[in-house]
Formats: C-alpha cells, structure tokens, sequence
C-alpha cells in the first residue's frame, strides 16, 4: 500500500474526529475485521475519478438502461456494508472492522455517509458507500454478487455527484479496476487543492436515485470504452 501510516494507539475514533480527518486529507482503516485497531492513513498517491471524465463500456450502459437492476439510496446502510465486508474468492480479509462498522453507522446516521444500492429480483445484490462533506464525495467500498451491480452502483453514483454539485470523487487508492473508468492517480499536493476547493462549495445529496436511461444520458462523455 503506497501510503504513510499516520498514527495508531490513539484516543477512541469518532465520527466528528473522521471527518476532521477526511477535510485533512486523511481516513481510517484497521488491519483487517479481527483487529480492533483502527490507524489514520494519508495516501501519497490519491485515487480520484474526474466526474468530467468517467466512462462505461457500452455493454454495460445497456445493462443499466434495460432495468434488470433497481437502484436505492440510503435504505440499507448495513446490508451494504455487510456485502462490502463479505469474503470474495481469492481475498478472505476485509479491512472493515467492528469499529469501522460503527462509526460509518454513525456517520450514515447523521447523514454524511451515503449508499448506493443496487437490487434484482427485490435482492440487494450490490452497492456501494462512501462519506460526504461540501461537494466531495469520499468512496469507501463497494460489493457485487451478481455481475455487473457495483459497476452498475458507480455509474448511477457518478450521475447522483454530476447532478447535484459536487465536484470531488475520492477512490483513495487508483485500482485496474477503478481505471477502466477513467480513474486517475494524482499527487498528496495536488489532492489537496482538489479537496480544498470541493470543502468551499456546498452540494445535497439527492433524496432518490436516476433511471438507467436518465444516469446513463447524464454521463460525460456516456460512452467510450468498448470494454466489458
């Protein structure tokens, strides 16, 4: 992990104190969900994903606009979460804790941490969460049993961010994943400015989700990618 370990051993985390931190340019994390601990980490290499420039294959903008999957926000901010924590195949550890549980809990429940749900046959299938301040929108994690639901979340999450005034999407660590949409990896320095002006702006997140048909129109540009 390309990123300094700020402190450990401090005194109990709470949610005003992480989001001191994320306007520091800073979040927790634990080690994995057995350790208590939670440590402040300080990337010297941010993820961000321009909103500008988001993209999605075309195969998967039909997927969103044929209505297979339904989309919520802020409905089940636990069952994300759980779903995020979940053990995939080839990756047994999750860095999501019984502490990260909850003060994002806490965080939802004074709503400056947000989900993006993504059902299919009434099943919550994928999603995604991640916390606000000002017009900056700090991604935490996201999850998928069924193909396609988180990219599906991140799509209508780009389109909810472009609509209603933000400017700033932190991914904190850029992935192969998260570039085949237009994720880019900029410098601690630079990160800053971009978190600095997006904290002097004001954005709302909105009380429900887009169609398929409407995220995918308000995507800029919509389509470039012929990747899956």
């Amino acid at each position: 992990m390309d990123a300094a370990p700020v402190s450990n051993n401090v005194p109990p985390i709470t949610a005003e104190i992480v989001l001191r931190a994320y306007a520091a340019g800073m979040f927790p994390m634990a080690e994995d969900a057995d350790d208590p601990s939670l440590f402040w980490v300080e990337p010297k290499r941010r993820g961000i994903i321009p909103l500008d420039d988001f993209h999605i294959s075309r195969r998967l903008a039909r997927t969103i606009r044929s209505g297979r999957f339904s989309i919520a926000t802020d409905t089940d901010f636990y069952g994300v979460i759980d779903g995020c924590a979940a053990a995939r195949p080839g990756n047994e550890r999750t860095w999501i804790n019984s502490r990260i549980r909850e003060i994002y809990g806490d965080l939802f429940n004074i709503g400056q941490c947000h989900t993006v749900e993504v059902y299919e046959s009434g099943h919550l299938v994928g999603g995604l969460y991640g916390v606000t301040l000002g017009a900056a929108f700090f991604g935490e994690s996201m999850f998928h049993t069924a193909r396609d639901a988180s990219k599906v979340a991140l799509a209508h999450l780009v389109a909810l961010l472009k609509t209603n005034g933000y400017t700033l999407l932190d991914t904190q660590f850029l992935t192969d994943h998260l570039s085949q949409f237009g994720a880019i990896e900029i410098s601690r320095r630079s990160y800053l400015k971009h978190l600095d002006a997006a904290l002097q702006k004001i954005a709302r997140w909105p009380a429900s989700p887009h169609t398929g048909v409407e995220a995918v129109a308000l995507l800029h540009p919509p389509i470039i990618s012929t990747k899956p």
